[in-house]
């Protein structure tokens, strides 16, 4: 009887180390999967990396131009995507390709660009994404304390480039400007107020109060 009792506990024995060898292993199955849980969120809520005059521009309209710098991802050529500046005469430069032209062209114009480059004598199928990583500067010039060349932000209007610009001298007239488009290769004046929105390559004059 004792016989039998000694072998029952040790198979009630071995039952609780397998058991305990599953949980275990259960145990560590289960830990990578919430590591990777874990750095998915964290990826989810990163910020994107935005350097100095980078934004979100909200018009998908925009228009590249000269000192833009672009990010180009032709998906699965690694070779042939990187960050590219719009040269002085709207083009980009890129590898196995040569240059592009950009200049006034939408962020959707330039991508299908690239691609008929790409189209049939490098790749097949190309899949391209072209993203703004810095906008070209403003420029405000006149009746401001600093005039000159200043990064653009996205949602500025012509107050806050005054501002970034070190205010009205006291000969300003405040309440009147006249904006050169970036865009506009007609060169003409557009009349404009404190609220009036700007746009990268803009030029703002601010004007001279008569007394």
């Amino acid at each position: 009887m004792r016989h039998n009792i000694s072998v029952r506990l040790r198979r009630l024995n071995r039952a609780l180390l397998a058991a305990a060898m599953v949980l275990g292993t259960g145990a560590l199955t289960v830990l990578p999967v919430a590591a990777d849980d874990a750095q998915t969120a964290a990826a989810s809520n990163a910020p994107l990396n935005t350097p100095g005059g980078t934004a979100a521009l909200s018009d998908p309209n925009y228009k590249l131009g000269s000192g833009d710098r672009v990010r180009v991802i032709v998906y699965g050529q690694e070779d042939l995507s990187g960050e590219f500046r719009v040269d002085g005469n709207g083009k980009v430069a890129l590898p196995l390709v040569g240059t592009v032209d950009a200049g006034g062209k939408s962020v959707g114009q330039f991508e299908k660009s690239v691609i008929s480059a790409l189209k049939p004598d490098y790749l097949q199928d190309p899949r391209v994404s072209v993203e703004v990583l810095t906008y070209r500067p403003f420029y405000i010039v006149g009746e401001v304390q600093k005039p000159g060349n200043y990064p653009y932000t996205d949602g500025m209007t012509v107050i806050n480039a005054v501002a970034m610009a070190g205010g009205f001298t006291y000969r300003a007239k405040d309440d009147d400007f006249t904006i050169n488009r970036g865009n506009d290769k007609s060169g003409g004046e557009e009349e404009a107020d404190q609220n009036t929105k700007v746009h990268p390559g803009d030029v703002i004059t601010v004007p001279e109060r008569w007394f």
